[in-house]
């Protein structure tokens, strides 16, 4: 018969072993392991009690041991039955916060939804980050307006020195479902000066016609803010597009993006204004596409986007024309038109809309136009 000091040190020579096992596994594994204990090994875990005392075996031979315990001690004599990769439980990154273009003047946060049972429109404006103020300080609040509607908006409370605002308010419009898809949403964040002056650190322009709003969906969108163009409209009123090529695959992309300042012909409430994008060579028409319609505004936004295929040897006599019309009952009227294209069909912005435009490819390029008036 072995004597107790025998008994005593097979048995700490056995748990030594199995910690060495137990940490040898860890340092091999990111996973975070499972463990059923040495003191539950053949138990029936249901009939356990909160009042039930689960103790060690109680070999009188073995003495307390005194001084620091290793960390692994309680798993001298453990099953390991799983693991959990940590990897797999992670948020996906939020990189809308650390991802800032360069140039970039600030970006803003918000959500839409619209209740169709009480025609109703509701914002949350949630916040806004890197604001770039004209002095160090900045006091910024929102505006925030439902297009054409240009005489009526919300507004959010200024929130004091903060580049970073944490805005968390909520707004309602009410507005038609039938003429919610032809609405803008358009946000105007400015900055209070000490001497309660209100300075304009940019804009959202936010259409609604390309979002799905339902009962049961709320969008949550950030939106890069965009400087306001403070020059004065065109004679026949102005349109902003963006150009690009992709000399890979032939394709010649147009952004229409808004026009602002035109002269309507017959101020009916039924006015509605389009744009006419078509594709040239050698002033022969290839083909023509146009945007959908909108109520009523002097300054419409579109961004709608379209393609057309030409082939890189064709842009020497090819030229894009962008006409807008404005529709009524009766028939359609051309407010104004630009034409851009190389030296052949084009002068001043526009040939340098073109020319950027080839020069770099697949990159959208956005410039203001005058319209001028069609002949």
């Amino acid at each position: 018969m072995p004597s107790c000091k025998t008994s005593h040190l097979l048995k700490f020579n056995q748990k030594a072993q199995e910690e060495s096992v137990a940490v040898d596994v860890l340092s091999r594994s990111k996973s975070i392991p499972f463990i059923i204990p040495p003191t539950l090994h053949g138990r029936d875990w249901i009939n356990l009690t909160n009042e039930e005392q689960i103790q060690e075996d109680n070999n009188s031979c073995m003495t307390p041991q005194s001084g620091p315990r290793s960390s692994f001690h309680s798993l001298a004599g453990a099953y390991i039955v799983g693991t959990v990769n940590p990897e797999l439980y992670k948020f996906p990154e939020d990189k809308s916060e650390t991802n800032f273009p360069e140039g970039n003047i600030g970006r803003l946060w918000f959500s839409v939804e619209y209740k169709q049972a009480s025609e109703r429109l509701l914002i949350s404006l949630i916040k806004a980050r890197k604001l770039q103020p004209p002095a160090d300080s900045c006091s910024p609040f929102v505006k925030i307006y439902l297009l054409p509607d240009e005489r009526c908006y919300l507004q959010s409370k200024v929130k004091r020195k903060t580049l970073n605002p944490q805005f968390d308010e909520d707004f309602v419009f009410q507005v038609s479902s039938k003429t919610l898809l032809q609405r803008t949403l358009k946000f105007l964040v400015y900055h209070v000066d000490k001497q309660k002056h209100h300075h304009l650190l940019g804009q959202v322009i936010f259409p609604l016609k390309n979002e799905t709003l339902t009962d049961d969906s709320k969008v949550v969108v950030w939106r890069d803010l965009e400087r306001e163009n403070l020059e004065s409209p065109s004679e026949y009123g102005d349109i902003q597009f963006s150009l690009s090529y992709n000399d890979y695959l032939g394709r010649l992309t147009v952004v229409v993006l808004r026009a602002r300042g035109l002269k309507f012909q017959d101020e009916s409430r039924d006015v509605s204004v389009y744009v006419k994008v078509s594709l040239m060579n050698h002033n022969k028409l290839v083909r023509s596409k146009k945007t959908a319609a909108v109520l009523g505004s002097p300054n419409p936004e579109y961004n709608e986007s379209f393609s057309f295929k030409a082939n890189q040897t064709e842009l020497d006599t090819a030229s894009l024309s962008l006409s807008v019309l404005q529709n009524t009952e009766q028939k359609s009227h051309v407010l104004g038109r630009v034409v851009v294209g190389p030296f052949m069909y084009s002068r001043g912005k526009e040939l340098e809309h073109w020319n950027e435009m080839i020069s770099k490819p697949k990159e959208l390029v956005k410039q203001w136009h005058a319209l001028c008036c069609s002949t």
